[in-house]
């Protein structure tokens, strides 16, 4: 894993700036201390930089940015593909020459030679963020991998392009002015994070998983979704014909196995050494098991605890599985001393704000897998929302049958409207009721049930929290408009025009798609790529960490995605197929124990001296000078938080992200005052 950034003069009287190229390129230092470097076109209207991490052919032949034999095709990669060597010799094969040794960075440019960019991308396995400029037909191109582990930012400025693995490589370039967008943090109030392609920066982009983008020097810009998340796209339903439910349920048992194997064993490529985060839970004691039997060393594992709120520790369990594969095992504790010590750090390496306190503890033990001489880690991030392992989803489950199908059938509009209205009355004297109403909200008006997993301010509860009148008329530039990556419903005060247009296409192409897997490509639409893929991208590339996450191999997802939910779930029961299809591989007091989740005691935490220094650092924001917020709401969420009167954690944290981040990055000032 690298960090990538570049320049594209496509329609201005500008010409790239090589200092400015450099200071872009190493404001992301830390993606990639082995080594730095510039290409800078003849005519200086196009420059691309790379930040290396060596991890592949550490070799300096495989250096970057990389052109081909005559130069004409340049690129400037992040990531892995972890089928290269096989691409490799099908290119070698018809006639292609390659110049270092097993570099994935040169199959990339042969193979864009080969098949262009839509046949390359059909082809390539991997998690990866790349820009090619190919100088034959003046046209950069930009692509972001299936799932959207590695991001891509981009912006456009008066005719110059440009574009970055992290933002602050954007915003290092003089032409840009800083400033936020207010309709994205309307939508980072409901999910945590701004969906793709929007940033928390007005005028700056993220490229949405699985698509490419293409600029040309004539100002022409396209955009594909070239793969998406969505059921049909294996042979699952023919395989299945005619087998009973057992022969079906152990069909399915098998591919998960297979699939699942071939998915860490891919991710073993490295020429560096390699570890694996290791909780104590399922998805992680699996990561190590399999890992275990692609190596002849003990695998490094890595855990974190905390030092003050010992019954969110899993050490344990961790230590079973540690023993269990005979690891090198490591931990780190932390306490909130740690925490307040890194939250400077946290609002800067995140970029835009990222409201999941997991980052915390993700952060030490990246730390600790870093110190002890790992550059590359397995995560288990994709499996819970692939095989429903979150309580919420069987939540949400009951409820459409119990009370959405049937509330929707039997009352009468007039009916519903009514109940509504008083359910919303009813919530602002009785906080505990304000989701219910908002449900309520969402059968009444026909809407969705399930958005995301990652829900922080409900409807009902943004209508109490802020004033819409003060937010401005949008302006969505041209260059956007055309590329046809913004839906322009993302610019109304309304989240649900976000989940709809997920929801709408796949309601059109794959009609009878079952609730869980709705549920799931929601998931993969949002949740999972721009927050819990986001937060381990940013925070283990701070301290020069590549994580890998072998559950979200595309063609593992592609088998679960044709799985009926009927054998996802039995009996009530999370991830009941993923857990039959690992007993035996590891312990099954692992597996049957009760769930834990990654988490930090952020709530305790608040509710003492770090609570009302937050309290004290939000009020006396800049950001609350705009008249966005209804102070008296915000004031009322302190204080039934330290009373106990109802735990307000999650949502004090994520209005603590926003304003520090605005004073950090937009004032210029942050920390916890």
């Amino acid at each position: 894993m690298c960090g990538i950034t570049g320049i594209f003069c496509f329609n201005s009287v500008e010409k790239v700036d090589a200092a400015v190229l450099t200071g872009m390129r190493d404001s992301m230092l830390h993606r990639g201390p082995d080594g730095g470097e510039n290409w800078i076109s003849d005519n200086k209207k196009v420059g691309l930089a790379h930040r290396r991490l060596s991890i592949i052919d550490l070799t300096t032949s495989a250096a970057q940015p990389m052109a081909n034999e005559d130069g004409k095709v340049i690129i400037t990669f992040n990531g892995e593909i972890y089928n290269h060597l096989g691409l490799r010799e099908q290119l070698v094969s018809k006639g292609h020459f390659f110049q270092t040794d097993h570099s994935d960075t040169e199959v990339l440019i042969h193979g864009y030679e080969e098949w262009g960019i839509d046949g390359l991308l059909e082809k390539i396995e991997g998690d990866y963020a790349f820009a090619i400029w190919d100088e034959n037909i003046k046209e950069l191109v930009l692509a972001r991998d299936r799932v959207g582990v590695k991001p891509l930012y981009f912006s456009f400025q008066d005719g110059t392009f440009l574009f970055g693995s992290e933002i602050k490589s954007i915003i290092s370039n003089p032409l840009v002015e800083r400033d936020i967008d207010p309709q994205a943090m309307f939508h980072y109030l409901s999910f945590l994070t701004t969906p793709a392609p929007m940033t928390m920066f007005k005028g700056i982009f993220k490229l949405p998983s699985g698509y490419y983008l293409k600029l040309s020097s004539d100002g022409e810009v396209e955009s594909r979704r070239y793969w998406d998340a969505v059921p049909g796209k294996t042979d699952n339903k023919s395989q299945v014909k005619g087998l009973s439910e057992e022969q079906e349920e152990q069909f399915y048992l098998d591919g998960i196995r297979k699939h699942l194997i071939n998915g860490v064993e891919k991710r073993m490529m490295s020429d560096v050494p390699i570890g694996v985060f290791l909780s104590g839970g399922i998805d992680s004691s699996v990561n190590v098991a399999l890992m275990s039997k692609c190596t002849q060393r003990p695998l490094e594992t890595f855990t974190v605890g905390f030092k003050d709120y010992k019954h969110l520790n899993e050490l344990e369990h961790a230590r079973l599985v540690s023993d269990k594969f005979n690891t090198n095992h490591h931990e780190v504790l932390i306490d909130e001393a740690d925490m307040i010590s890194y939250l400077d750090d946290l609002i800067y390496q995140q970029d835009e704000p990222v409201a999941d306190w997991v980052c915390i503890p993700l952060y030490f033990v990246s730390k600790l897998a870093k110190e002890k001489g790992v550059t590359v880690v397995q995560v288990g991030e994709g499996s819970d929302e692939q095989f429903s392992g979150y309580g919420s989803f069987i939540n949400y489950m009951k409820l459409e049958k119990k009370f959405w199908n049937p509330y929707r059938k039997w009352i009468p509009k007039f009916g519903k409207q009514i109940i509504s209205a008083l359910a919303n009355k009813l919530s602002g004297y009785y906080p505990k009721w304000e989701f219910y109403a908002d449900i309520i909200d969402r059968a009444t008006r026909n809407r969705e049930l399930f958005w995301t997993g990652a829900t922080v301010f409900w409807d009902v509860m943004k209508s109490r929290l802020l004033n819409k009148d003060k937010f401005p008329v949008p302006v969505i530039s041209k260059e956007l408009r055309d590329s046809g990556l913004i839906n322009p419903d993302y610019y109304e005060l309304d989240s649900f025009n976000v989940i709809k247009s997920f929801l709408a296409p796949l309601y059109k192409e794959h009609p009878g798609t079952d609730t869980l897997n709705r549920m799931i490509y929601n998931e993969f639409q949002l949740r999972l790529p721009e927050l819990l893929l986001m937060r381990v991208d940013k925070i283990a590339m701070s301290v020069s960490l590549e994580a890998r996450v072998p559950f979200l191999d595309h063609k593992l997802i592609e088998f679960t995605m044709d799985i009926p939910q009927r054998f996802k779930i039995r009996n009530d029961e999370a991830k009941y197929l993923f857990k039959k299809a690992v007993r035996g591989i590891i312990p099954d007091e692992i597996i049957d124990r009760k769930k834990m989740g990654f988490n930090a005691p952020m709530a305790e935490w608040l509710k003492g001296d770090f609570g009302k220094k937050v309290r004290n650092s939000l009020f006396s924001s800049k950001l609350m000078e705009k008249g966005f917020f209804n102070k008296n709401y915000i004031e009322q969420l302190f204080s039934d938080h330290f009373t106990g009167k109802k735990d307000n954690s999650l949502y004090l944290w994520t209005l603590f992200n926003l304003t520090a981040w605005y004073d950090y990055w937009i004032v210029g000032d942050a920390g916890v005052k």
